[in-house]
């Protein structure tokens, strides 16, 4: 019997999901240069705006963990991705600091499990051998939908103002909220994959049985002995260092077009494309010269780490962007960055390699915690320094720095790739 392909109508729907999550979060970004004007907030307000999204994004990231874990996938994700969406949509009808504030911490509490959700469903879908190049598509939503949508949203902006943006993705949201939760079902629930697949997935790793009761409930012991493997707190110091590279073109990428480099609206349209454009390729690209190496080594080390610490190196380079004369320069330079920190969304699939079977959500949770720190952090530090300084220059000089710091923990940190035990 030929194996069906079930798996890869999943992934396409987790891909659709991520375009939508990232939109969601990032439309902020495109909407600030208009929106700060139109509610008076400064440069450090706007870095606090920023940063708000992460302070609850971050500390729900392990409640959310456990969530998942006990409800699973198909609910966790309906349940997110509609309330994101109407919180998304309440964007537009802010009237201030303070509703903005709300608003935005709304968005980062239900947006929490999204990730998580997303590593348990290819771990369970998926076997080894294929999840990098799975995890590379729906990461790729991450930087494909700001890519092609860009240019629609900076028109809609110019034409029905910034309030715009949110009620067009907030709508979206909802409709897809929906669509998940008409389609998707667990392996052994799906009435569209056959047995040979089934066996498939089941030889590579995926298919985990489910857990006797408790198995995966939440401690703080579990939490403690999740951080006591260095593969965990390796991962999640990389992790920090990609994220913040990531962090700076999904807020304060546009206003350093506007500001620092005195672009006007229609040059910002097109030129923000081919960042993410790049990125999205560079997703592509370490999924697949990752799995594409587990194959001709048989190394998780070599497959896993080495595509994560040359993204991260060539994260670093965003610096340059400080010493090109011409606005080509500045976009070639950023591209190349964005490209290499597009490789570093292999995380999640070390996350789940490493993960132990009856903790995937826990284990996902704490890593995108401590990954989304640079959420918390990268807002702040470069809306700060512009306050400060009134230039980019130091801001580009922090991202670069924190890249560096997250290849040497995957190269000094992180030890061996391998599913750890928790009890």
């Amino acid at each position: 019997m030929k194996p069906t392909r079930a798996r890869f109508v999943v992934l396409a729907l987790l891909a659709m999901g991520t375009m939508i999550n990232y939109l969601d979060r990032t439309v902020l970004g495109i909407a600030a240069p208009t929106l700060s004007r139109d509610l008076g907030l400064s440069a450090a307000v706007m870095g606090v705006v920023f940063s708000a999204f992460s302070w609850t994004y971050a500390l729900a990231q392990i409640p959310g963990g456990v969530f998942l874990d006990r409800f699973g996938s198909r609910l966790t994700y309906f349940l997110s991705v509609g309330l994101w969406s109407v919180f998304t949509l309440l964007h537009g009808l802010a009237t201030g600091l303070y509703s903005l504030l709300g608003f935005r911490f709304g968005l980062g509490l239900t947006e929490a499990p999204c990730f998580p959700t997303n590593s348990r469903v290819v771990s369970t879908w998926f076997p080894q051998q294929e999840r990098a190049r799975a995890t590379g598509v729906y990461t790729v939503g991450e930087y494909l939908g700001l890519a092609c949508f860009s240019p629609l949203l900076f028109w809609l902006m110019g034409h029905y103002g910034w309030r715009s943006l949110f009620f067009v993705t907030g709508i979206a949201g909802i409709v897809f909220a929906l669509v998940w939760w008409w389609k998707y079902r667990e392996p052994h629930e799906s009435a569209t994959v056959n047995r040979a697949e089934l066996d498939y997935i089941a030889a590579g790793g995926g298919l985990a049985q489910p857990s006797a009761p408790n198995a995966s409930g939440f401690s703080w012991a579990r939490v403690r002995a999740l951080l006591s493997h260095r593969q965990i707190v390796g991962a999640c110091i990389g992790q920090f260092g990609g994220n913040s590279t990531l962090v700076f073109f999904l807020t304060w990428f546009p206003t350093y077009l506007a500001t620092e480099r005195q672009m006007g609206w229609i040059k910002i349209g097109f030129f923000a494309v081919m960042p993410f454009l790049a990125a999205a390729v560079g997703v592509m690209f370490g999924g697949w010269v990752s799995d594409a190496l587990l194959q001709r080594t048989g190394s998780a080390n070599i497959a896993r780490k080495l595509p994560i610490i040359a993204g991260l190196l060539g994260a670093s380079t965003i610096i340059l962007a400080n010493y090109a004369g011409t606005d080509l320069a500045v976009i070639a330079i950023l591209s190349v960055a964005f490209f290499a920190q597009g490789m570093t969304g292999l995380g999640w699939t070390l996350i789940s390699d490493i993960a132990p079977k009856n903790l995937m959500g826990l284990t996902g949770g704490i890593f995108n915690f401590a990954a989304n720190l640079a959420g918390i952090v990268t807002p702040l530090v470069i809306g700060f320094i512009v306050a400060a300084t009134g230039s980019f220059h130091y801001a580009l000089a922090y991202v670069g720095a924190v890249a560096l710091i997250g290849a040497a923990s995957y190269v000094f940190v992180l030890g061996d790739v391998k599913r750890i035990e928790v009890a």
